[in-house]
């Protein structure tokens, strides 16, 4: 026991002598001390900056520059601190700083509403290792509304245009827009903006570029650097909801860093995930969902916004999103379900060009309800291939084949509204050779005309035909020598139905 004593007090004593011998670099150097210790140095040397110590900003802190030891207090935080993008300094922040800062109502709802999905897109960024301000692109793109639709057709929280969806691979069918879609939209949001950032190596052009189009941008780019200008975000002449763009998700991002300095109180948003997935193998009605969910059913469209029709099928959609709590609630609920079919509605591939009464019939349903369901407008006809959602029967077991699901459409071709024409006969007419010259069927002239299909006609003599409406109004006003303008019972033309007006928005993606 002696002995190990006399050990412990020797080694305390050496290192004692450790501590007060031994110098730093600079000290050595400076006593002109140059003779080098025998052996390699210590791994464990510390490395001991030039200078005195300084202290370090709370922006520095949260930069990513100095990791935390503890855990974010809530989703704020973690968002907080995550920000990695250059900061923009222009009075147009402040103009928009103003503006959020000035409609707390608005700032509510919007946050509200993206405690659905804002943990899901921070995970995404975090995983990706992107700047956690994209995460509030959203409340500029759309106010986190998922069903969110701009006059340019652009859709969803990140709002794409219908093509720049399709090379993202984003689906748009007759029964979904995943343009809409919470999980595919942000997948396909962030991978557009890292592609724009690895185009232009700076997250402000890369925002411009997401508004604005990458072609847009590039262009402007060029014309600057031709004339010996900038080309920075700022540099650039752009179109104004563009120039307003990274101003106003700046704006969002210095709220949300210091809500206090604005006077603003951002919603408790929890640092747990929202929702989880839950896997789905049969074709299942949207009210069925809610119901074993213990939900509403606006509450489970919330989270599954790309949904168009009152049932999902699974071939096209295997997954759904339900709120965490719930998720298991459907599990147990959907194993306990005996009895009864999951969908009430199939699809049915319409095997001929048809109007929506015969198809209705068919169908074996009113055609107001064929109408409504696959939201057919008036005087149009349902063109051979169209997907209709109608009713399934109770003996049918098949769901809807992946084929139909991702790729079912509806195709519609205006009805062809004819009017009663009268036209004078030539010499040497007949039945025969007004229907051709027409392009009618020859027993229905003769029907129209109360004569045998091989008939002939007196020269002048006024021959009944119902021409389409275009075919007769060409014919009246230019043409046919032997057309006259005596019409009666007119019906009006069907006006094409217009599936969008011209963009007033800048988005060209």
């Amino acid at each position: 026991m002696k002995i190990l004593h006399i050990a412990c007090l020797a080694g305390l004593l050496w290192l004692t002598g450790c501590a007060t011998t031994g110098s730093t670099p600079d000290q050595a150097s400076a006593s002109g001390n140059t003779t080098s210790t025998k052996g390699p140095a210590s791994p464990h040397t510390p490395v001991i900056p030039n200078g005195p110590l300084k202290p370090i900003t709370a922006a520095q802190a949260t930069s990513g520059e100095v990791a935390s030891l503890s855990a974010p207090a809530d989703l704020w935080d973690r968002i907080r601190r995550g920000f990695a993008m250059p900061d923009l300094q222009h009075e147009l922040v402040q103009d928009r700083e103003q503006w959020y800062a000035t409609r707390p109502d608005y700032m509510q709802r919007m946050t509200e509403r993206s405690s659905k999905y804002l943990f899901h897109i921070v995970e995404e960024l975090e995983r990706r290792g992107m700047p956690t301000e994209l995460a509030l692109l959203p409340y500029i793109e759309s106010a986190f509304n998922p069903q969110a639709v701009s006059s340019a057709k652009a859709a969803g929280m990140w709002q794409f245009m219908p093509a720049t969806g399709n090379y993202f691979d984003l689906k748009q069918n007759a029964f979904r827009d995943d343009r809409r879609d919470v999980l595919a939209s942000t997948r396909a949001a962030l991978d557009y903006l890292q592609k724009l950032y690895g185009m232009f190596g700076d997250w402000h052009l890369a925002l411009a570029a997401y508004n604005w189009g990458e072609g847009s941008v590039s262009r402007a780019i060029a014309r600057n650097q031709k004339l010996g200008l900038g080309t920075t975000y700022t540099d650039l002449n752009m179109p104004a909801e563009t120039r307003m763009y990274v101003p106003k998700l700046q704006a969002v991002k210095n709220i949300v860093a210091n809500p206090d300095a604005f006077r603003t109180e951002l919603p408790l948003i929890e640092n747990h995930p929202y929702f989880q997935t839950v896997d789905i193998t049969h074709d299942i009605d949207v009210s069925l969902v809610a119901t074993l969910a213990g939900i509403r059913e606006e509450d489970f469209r919330a989270l599954n916004p790309s949904y168009k029709r009152p049932v999902i099928l699974a071939a096209g959609t295997p997954q759904i999103l339900l709120p965490w709590d719930n998720a298991k609630v459907f599990q147990r609920n959907l194993e306990a379900k005996r009895e009864g079919q999951y969908a009430s509605w199939t699809v049915w591939s319409v095997p001929t060009t048809m109007t929506v009464a015969e198809a209705a019939q068919r169908a074996g349903m009113s055609e107001a309800d064929l109408r409504s369901m696959n939201n057919i407008p008036p005087r149009m006809l349902i063109k051979a291939g169209s997907a209709l959602m109608v009713p399934r029967s109770t003996t049918t077991r098949q769901d809807v084949s992946s084929h139909l699901a991702d790729n079912g459409q509806l195709s519609l071709t205006p009805e062809i509204v004819t009017r009663r024409t009268t036209v004078r006969a030539g010499k040497g007419d007949t039945v025969a050779s007004i229907a051709r010259r027409y392009k009618l069927a020859a027993a229905n002239v003769a029907d129209w005309n109360d004569v045998r299909a091989n008939a002939a006609f007196k020269v002048g003599q006024q021959i009944v035909v119902y021409l389409p409406v275009r075919q007769s109004q060409a014919r009246s006003s230019g043409g046919s020598a032997r057309a006259s303008a005596t019409t009666a019972g007119k019906r009006q033309a069907p006006a094409p139905a217009r599936r969008g007006g011209s963009p007033s928005k800048v988005k060209r993606r």
